[in-house]
């Protein structure tokens, strides 16, 4: 339980803070996504605390949790924001956030995305490519705005992590290599429209070791002293983020760990260090609340179908992701059994834990899978037309209502019927 800050049971009844879980099961049904205020905020001070040695702006990663409720907290703390698209924009606006503390991640970006990142003048657009460069210059030039712009470098580091949040490969989709984007750099001097304010660099998500990030850092100071030489002064250094956190049996460094490798780089240097955490600050903040809705035997296996389903967090079925899974009530007369812990979706890889050891099991019995205050929610969908859950944010006692459930009316409010033919 110690990686779950803000949960706790209290004479055999999970909590989050000062709120039963079963209580909010009862009130708000299930599934539904449940948030603690104060585990959110304790990894934000625990983040700012670890690099208040060096000018820092922590721009946190909306795809993580972009309910605009989590973004209003984050601004009013005073975070910048890593976005991937118009719509994390806006929501981003719309909770507060400061525009020209936005930096814009993506490898096709729209016409239009673009448009509006260079109208609300954000802080820095991460270019991908050398033809994101010539388009961006070419609608800044007509919109008579300049942009300013990051070139993502790829170190080729591979970060030990799953391979599809591996980003930072030379084979990957994302970022330029060195040598390109030195000659994009250059082309930028004298481009009156396109200002070069920083460098980006992002290795992947869910890194359980400081030597690759080290390593990375290096390799993006090497390339910055190559600009230097050319006479191209920047403002920031992005680093990214991708810090991992404990879902299961990982020890992850902690920030100060990250700060101990990469501060040093920074010494004697006035470059703004930028990161772009997102999991790490909200991951375990979260939980999914589901019902048991019935127990199934079968020769080889014993499952515990539940009310929630890969629609509603998809890691494990992506991912093969592992979540704890904890009983809400504990009964310590009850015999443990194994269950794999299913969803109601027609398909086989519809399952949120497999071969979990815990109390036995009823209809009605309720159950929390951890860890889901990140990817979780943000990567849900209606498939076989189910309602996407509300989410809770819990602040002490006090319960807030910051998604309601969707109504089975919301399904199709965007379609329409063909005319009736007479």
């Amino acid at each position: 339980m110690k990686q779950f800050t803000g949960f706790e049971y209290r004479q055999c009844e999970l909590y989050v803070e000062d709120v039963s879980l079963t209580a909010l099961a009862t009130q708000f049904g299930t599934p539904c996504y449940v948030y603690s205020k104060s585990a959110i905020k304790q990894q934000w001070d625990s983040l700012n605390d670890a690099f208040l040695q060096h000018k820092f702006l922590p721009c946190y990663a909306v795809k993580a949790n972009s309910n605009i409720a989590v973004l209003q907290l984050l601004a009013e703390w005073g975070a910048g924001f890593d976005i991937v698209s118009v719509g994390e924009l806006e929501r981003v606006l719309a909770a507060g956030g400061e525009a020209s503390k936005v930096m814009f991640s993506g490898v096709a970006k729209r016409d239009d995305e673009i448009r509006a990142a260079i109208y609300h003048q954000i802080a820095c657009i991460n270019i991908e490519s050398a033809f994101e460069l010539s388009r961006v210059s070419a609608i800044a030039a007509e919109m008579k705005m300049p942009a300013r712009v990051s070139l993502r470098i790829n170190p080729d580091v591979n970060p030990h992590t799953h391979p599809y949040i591996s980003t930072g490969l030379k084979e990957s989709k994302f970022g330029v290599a060195s040598d390109l984007a030195l000659s994009l750099y250059a082309s930028i001097k004298d481009n009156p429209w396109v200002e070069a304010v920083g460098v980006d660099c992002h290795i992947g998500s869910q890194i359980t070791d400081t030597d690759p990030y080290q390593e990375a850092a290096i390799h993006v100071f090497e390339f910055v002293a190559q600009l230097e030489a050319m006479g191209i002064k920047l403002k920031h250094i992005d680093l990214g983020g991708g810090f991992g956190v404990t879902y299961d049996q990982e020890a992850p460094p902690s920030y100060g760990d990250f700060a101990e490798k990469i501060l040093p780089l920074f010494a004697d240097k006035d470059y703004e260090l930028v990161l772009e955490p997102g999991r790490s600050l909200v991951a375990n903040s979260g939980a999914l609340i589901t019902r048991v809705e019935y127990i199934k035997d079968i020769e080889v296996n014993r499952f515990a179908m539940v009310d929630a389903a890969m629609n509603d967090l998809i890691r494990p079925a992506l991912y093969q992701a592992w979540h704890t899974v904890l009983p809400l009530k504990q009964d310590t007369t009850k015999q443990f059994q194994q269950y794999d812990v299913v969803g109601p979706v027609c398909e086989s890889g519809d399952f949120l834990a497999k071969a979990r050891t815990l109390p036995e099991l009823s209809t009605g019995d309720h159950l929390a899978v951890m860890s889901a205050g990140a990817y979780a929610m943000t990567m849900a969908s209606n498939y076989n037309s189910r309602q996407k859950p509300c989410e809770l944010l819990i602040d002490g006692d006090n319960v807030h209502l910051i998604r309601r459930r969707e109504a089975l009316t919301d399904l199709w409010k965007h379609e329409s019927l063909l005319p009736v033919e007479s």
